[in-house]
C-alpha cells in the first residue's frame, strides 16, 4: 500500500519539470499519488515493483508517463496516464486510460492487418468497433472501464493543489469524454460554443438530424438521444469535420456546472 500521509508536508516543485529533477525515489514517491482509487490495492500491485508499476520521468523533461499492470505479461495495463507543463505554465492531464483487465478486449486501436488507428483518426476496424458498440463500450476503448473517474478527479486535484496550482487542465478525445468531465465540474477554456453546436444539430430539428438514417451501424435512428449513441456518431463523421481541439479544465475544490446535453441517457 502506498503511504501519503506526509506528502503535503513536503515541500512540492510547481511544474512536471521541477519533480522529475527530483532524486528518483522521491519524485516517484509524488507521482504516486496519481495513482486513483486505490487501485493498487485492487490489484495487489507493490508500487516497487517496476514490472507493473513503471513511471517514465527523465530529468529534464516536461512530462511524465505512468503505467500500471495487474500482471507481469498483461496485454494492455490496467491504468495509463500522461501529465505535462503546459506553455503557460499549468500542468495538463494529456491522456488518461483505465482498462478492466478482466474483461473482453476490443482491438479498434489496430486495423485487421495491424495497423495502428489511432484512436480511428488514422484507420479503423469496423468489425470491431461494432463489437465494442454493441457490448456498451464508447470510441476508443479497448476495455471496459473499472467505474474509478469519481475517484479520479479528486486525486488529480489534491495533486495539482499541492503542486501549488489552482485548476486541472485536460483536453478530451472524445465527446462522451466531455461530456463525463463536465460532470465532474469542468469547464470550457474553448469548446463551450462546439458543444452547444453539436447538441443543437443532433436532435430533432437540427441540420444533421436526418444523418441518423441507419446508413450504419453507428447513425441508427435513436442514437441522438444517448452520449455513447453521439459519440459513436460522431467517431464515424457524421459532423463531417473532426470532433478534437477542446481544452476543459476544472478549479480545485469547484464544479462548473456546465452542461451541454442535458437531456442526454448514457
Amino acid at each position: 500500500m502506498a503511504d501519503h500521509s506526509n506528502l503535503d508536508l513536503f515541500n512540492w516543485p510547481q511544474s512536471i519539470r521541477g519533480i522529475n529533477s527530483l532524486e528518483r525515489t522521491i519524485k516517484e514517491r509524488l507521482y504516486h499519488s496519481l495513482l486513483p482509487g486505490n487501485v493498487l490495492e485492487r490489484f495487489q500491485v507493490s508500487p516497487d515493483n517496476p514490472d507493473l508499476l513503471q513511471i517514465h520521468c527523465p530529468a529534464d523533461t516536461r512530462s511524465v508517463e505512468i503505467i500500471l499492470f495487474h500482471e507481469a505479461g498483461a496485454l494492455d495495463p490496467v491504468l495509463y496516464l500522461q501529465m505535462a507543463d503546459t506553455l503557460n505554465n499549468q500542468i495538463a492531464l494529456l491522456l488518461l486510460v483505465i482498462n478492466d483487465p478482466n474483461s473482453p478486449r476490443y482491438y479498434v486501436d489496430v486495423t485487421q492487418d495491424g495497423r495502428p488507428t489511432r484512436f480511428g483518426t488514422l484507420h479503423r476496424n469496423i468489425p470491431e468497433e461494432i463489437r465494442a458498440m454493441e457490448a456498451g463500450l464508447s470510441p476508443g476503448q479497448i476495455r471496459r472501464g473499472l467505474r474509478l473517474s469519481h475517484a479520479a478527479v479528486p486525486t488529480f486535484e489534491r495533486f495539482i493543489e499541492r503542486t501549488g496550482h489552482e485548476m486541472v487542465i485536460i483536453e478530451p478525445l472524445t465527446y462522451n469524454n466531455a461530456i463525463v468531465y463536465e460532470k465532474y465540474g469542468f469547464a470550457y477554456f474553448h469548446g463551450q460554443k462546439r458543444m452547444a453546436w453539436i447538441d443543437s444539430v443532433l436532435r430533432p430539428g437540427g441540420e444533421l438530424f436526418d444523418r441518423f438514417d441507419d446508413s450504419t451501424p453507428f447513425r441508427k435512428r435513436d442514437h441522438w438521444r444517448s452520449v455513447r449513441g453521439r459519440s459513436w456518431a460522431i467517431h464515424d463523421g457524421i459532423l463531417g469535420e473532426p470532433f478534437g481541439n477542446l481544452r476543459m479544465y476544472k478549479r480545485i475544490h469547484h464544479h462548473a456546472g456546465v452542461n451541454t446535453f442535458p437531456d442526454g441517457e448514457w
